[in-house]
């Protein structure tokens, strides 16, 4: 997997592991590793290409599992310095993979299910994968404020990160986020702002403000560090392999924000081929989406390579990216993998939080719920084969979309015996 660098890059000023360069998905160039994320030639997206370990895939996988219990295990496949799990980080990452039998009987799959539960990461969310990397790429380029534009759990992550890193913080969401996120994202201490508008409106800002003077030295992670920042994606495809005893899944269900996530995990999975860890076999990707924000899903069922932007409106707020960058990136991707993209309505979402609660006692957050509900229809409409080998993801805690889910006591009685046998409950 050894990278050629073209002419137009230069060696690297910064050492980030296995990483090499930044390559152009669209038109294939490389560049300098750097604080960039748009093609200087084409203006494609940018990514992180590397030259990958070679050799006896057995003896990294020893080297692998001889790692911690977090992201640095993988640290040979990542754009993080040889010392990374020596830093002061939140060392996130190699969250549970839960066997989901009772939910698995209740959608009437056979094959096997699993829920990846990243709910259990620093700040409830796998955007502490993201950061992680992220932070790397700050420290290496001298920043000394990251920030971010956010739907909320990546403003909690950049946040408790940085104080982590020794590092200031600076993040912008929408103003109508839900509270317990807008709480968890401002008690870090960093400055927290709510911008009028949707998500959309907060990265158009973001992104001007990385061209001002006001933001130099600012280290935007899902803009100006987004080529590493979506590399801590991948961490999620590893572990799953890694837990399921180096296999690949059958078919895997992720959730569509900005499409990053659904491109990486492929990316990592590709990876892992590549390098021998696990044998290279089909397997189908399925995307999620909202039903009040489903673009993506909306350009696949119409057979379109182009997704039209969405006015948001839906409960699931961390999906809510009306716009998102990595769309056909992802529209590719289930295609090429036999897979698909569904939505599903704020009902089914809410139907589905309960359906993971109450068969795996795993609270999701809104977008775990439409994750879940999404698996469910594509079941139900013979899209996905209950007989194969299925992981569903869950990106986050469900304490944090509280509003979405109306819930209280069974029952509320008088403290003695008589009461509670007249409530009907015992037995």
């Amino acid at each position: 997997m050894a990278v050629q660098v073209t002419e137009t890059a230069t060696t690297p000023a910064v050492a980030l592991g296995p990483a090499a360069a930044l390559s152009c998905r669209e038109c294939g160039q490389r560049f300098p590793l750097g604080p960039i994320f748009a093609c200087q030639e084409c203006f494609g997206p940018l990514e992180v290409a590397y030259d990958l370990p070679s050799g006896d895939p057995e003896s990294l996988r020893k080297r692998i599992e001889a790692g911690p219990h977090n992201i640095w295990r993988y640290a040979p496949l990542l754009p993080v310095p040889a010392d990374v799990a020596d830093k002061p980080n939140l060392n996130p990452g190699f969250t549970q993979l839960v066997k989901a039998d009772r939910l698995a009987a209740e959608l009437g799959v056979t094959g096997g299910l699993y829920v990846k539960d990243d709910s259990g990461n620093p700040t409830h969310s796998f955007k502490d994968r993201v950061v992680a990397i992220a932070v790397e790429a700050a420290r290496a380029f001298g920043f000394t404020t990251l920030s971010c534009s956010s739907t909320g759990n990546l403003a909690g992550a950049v946040g408790a990160a940085a104080r982590r890193a020794g590092l200031k913080s600076c993040v912008f969401i929408p103003h109508d986020l839900e509270a317990g996120k807008v709480v968890m994202a401002a008690v870090y201490g960093g400055d927290l702002v709510g911008i009028e508008g949707n998500y959309d409106d907060v990265n158009r800002f973001c992104s001007e403000l990385i061209g001002d003077p006001l933001g130099e030295g600012w280290g935007f992670v899902n803009v100006n560090l987004r080529p590493y920042y979506g590399e801590g994606s991948k961490t999620l495809a590893y572990e799953i392999c890694e837990q399921l005893g180096w296999q690949l899944p059958d078919q895997i269900v992720i959730p569509i924000a900005s499409g990053s996530q659904l491109t990486k995990i492929d990316k990592g999975f590709k990876e892992l081929i590549a390098l021998g860890l696990v044998e290279d076999r089909p397997y189908k990707i399925f995307g999620a989406q909202a039903e009040g924000c489903s673009p993506v899903s909306a350009a696949f069922k119409a057979g379109h390579d182009v997704v039209r932007p969405q006015k948001p409106n839906t409960i699931a707020k961390s999906l809510a990216i009306g716009n998102p960058a990595d769309g056909p990136y992802v529209l590719d991707i289930a295609r090429r993998t036999g897979g698909a993209v569904e939505d599903v309505d704020d009902g089914q979402v809410v139907d589905a939080i309960k359906l993971l609660a109450r068969t795996e006692g795993i609270f999701a957050e809104t977008a775990g719920g439409v994750t879940v509900g999404v698996t469910k229809k594509l079941i139900e409409d013979g899209l996905l084969d209950p007989a194969l080998t299925t992981v569903v993801l869950n990106t986050g805690d469900g304490l944090k979309t509280l509003d979405a889910v109306a819930a209280g006591p069974t029952a509320t009685i008088r403290p003695d015996l008589d009461a509670f046998r007249a409530a009907g409950l015992a037995g």
